[in-house]
């Protein structure tokens, strides 16, 4: 399988040899108000993201009103029928248009987690960019099929699948003609521990399945993420919300915009700080060479008393040298805080 190495969602490119890609998801941080989704996307741009991520289904696309035990939520949202849950977060689908309009309105790519073939019609009307496939509809192959008919990047999120089941997604997305395909390395826990995220598994994705590859990230704070830049994440996701006193199903573990603008200046000082393979041409000035410490006749033999290594440097004679100075003949007199030369020497 070819997949390419870099290209672009709007006009922005993806890969490992170009910036990373930041990603603020919105998900249920709207509380299915327009005024607060506006505002999430007026952040995301202000804190520097590249793109605002929507998710884009109903309740009912998702799962069926049933009180059956199964049906329970678990982990955070324990307590709660998978139903009511994603009544109360999901986005409504008229708002859609609007946060289109206003993210190119800002220059801020907006694209979104379809979850169904009636999402991904949806989003087509807007010429969404790209597509992003959820960790949990990884299995679902329709829905990657239905994603690669638009001929749009597609970008799929790895949580919970083995990798097998990755493997089997990303044939179904070739086969389905994806040729701009991305993976995120991604823990489904909420909000996950650091010593969940297996940031290594990023280079091993990228070399078995040869396309850029990123974090999808849940855990608290701004650590993860940065060091995931360091160990070659492409793209990076944040859960995105204007303020953590926000009841959202997802504002427990979502970034403030503050710490939104905190992770993109980080990532891009740690760009460039990554730099290349360098090493300095001349030496460093802030070192020791070997200085004469106490005035020195015309033929006279150098001894201990005469050299020693110190601050600062510049001169010629390293400090490794000095012990083969001992017993040389000075060819002309020198004074004290002198550099020697091997010029000065016989």
């Amino acid at each position: 399988m070819t997949f390419k190495t870099e290209f672009q969602i709007a006009n922005t490119f993806v890969g490992h040899q170009h910036p990373c890609y930041v990603i603020a998801e919105m998900s249920a941080n709207h509380g299915q108000s327009l005024t607060k989704a506006k505002e999430l996307v007026y952040a995301a741009k202000e804190s520097g993201a590249d793109a605002i991520k929507l998710q884009t289904y109903t309740a009912d696309t998702l799962t069926m009103d049933c009180k059956l035990p199964h049906f329970e939520a678990t982990g955070p949202w324990q307590g709660q029928y998978l139903y009511d849950l994603y009544k109360k977060a999901y986005m409504p689908w008229d708002f859609h248009a609007e946060l289109f309009e206003l993210a190119q309105k800002l220059g801020l790519t907006c694209f979104s987690s379809p979850f169904d073939k009636t999402a991904v019609d949806l989003l087509e009307q807007f010429d969404a960019p790209a597509y992003k496939i959820a960790s949990p509809e990884l299995i679902d192959h329709q829905l990657i099929r239905d994603v690669a008919a638009t001929k749009k990047p597609v970008i799929m999120s790895t949580g919970g699948a083995t990798l097998a089941e990755i493997a089997n997604a990303v044939k179904v997305a070739h086969d389905a003609g994806v040729t701009e395909l991305a993976l995120m390395k991604c823990t489904s826990t909420y909000p996950a521990p650091a010593n969940s995220i297996n940031l290594r598994t990023i280079a091993h994705m990228r070399e078995a399945f040869g396309c850029p590859v990123g974090l999808s990230d849940h855990t608290l704070g701004n650590d993860v993420p940065l060091a995931s830049v360091a160990v070659g994440a492409c793209m990076i996701e944040k859960h995105f919300v204007m303020d953590k006193k926000d009841e959202t199903a997802d504002s427990f573990f979502s970034m403030t915009p503050d710490e939104l603008a905190a992770l993109v200046h980080g990532v891009r000082q740690i760009e460039q700080a990554m730099g290349t393979v360098h090493y300095p041409s001349e030496p460093s000035k802030a070192r020791r060479c070997v200085y004469i410490i106490k005035d020195v006749a015309a033929g006279e033999v150098l001894t201990e008393k005469h050299v020693a290594q110190m601050r600062p440097g510049g001169g010629e004679i390293m400090p490794e040298a000095l012990p083969t100075i001992i017993g040389r003949t000075t060819r002309k007199a020198l004074a004290r805080g002198t550099q020697l030369a091997w010029g000065d020497l016989i």
